[in-house]
């Protein structure tokens, strides 16, 4: 049996808590659609070499619920960069509390503008280019 991976980098670890929850005792969608916006903001505003603003959530797919006591860990990658925009790719997993099992929960893919002080859309620095 092939053993699956998250792809991309840990860029986010967090704990579900039983305030993140909803009707039916599983973690909110939303909460986790947040936490990758969170991980997948780090990526961008790395790549831009300044701030940036999510623009599109150009995927999301929820595979398995999370719940209270399991530790979220997103995963992400850059997927694809334009001359303002990115592309980020991102993996959720939660480390199952009771089992100390690693399982995929959600996906998606995230774009976001790189921006200047004004909030305008502005290049993104050519890799491996210093930026002041």
């Amino acid at each position: 049996m092939t053993k699956i991976e998250p792809k991309g980098d840990l860029t986010l670890r967090t704990l579900a808590m039983p305030a993140d929850v909803n009707v039916n005792g599983d973690i909110f969608g939303g909460w986790v659609l947040s936490q990758m916006d969170i991980a997948s903001g780090i990526v961008a505003a790395e790549r831009a070499a300044g701030r940036v603003a999510t623009v599109a959530v150009d995927a999301m797919k929820f595979i398995s619920p999370v719940q209270v006591g399991d530790v979220l860990c997103v995963y992400a990658w850059i997927d694809r960069v334009g001359n303002t925009s990115m592309a980020i790719g991102l993996e959720a997993w939660a480390l199952r509390r009771h089992t100390g099992l690693r399982e995929k929960v959600t996906e998606g893919l995230f774009t976001y503008v790189a921006i200047d002080d004004t909030g305008r859309p502005r290049p993104v620095p050519k890799k491996g280019t210093a930026t002041s």
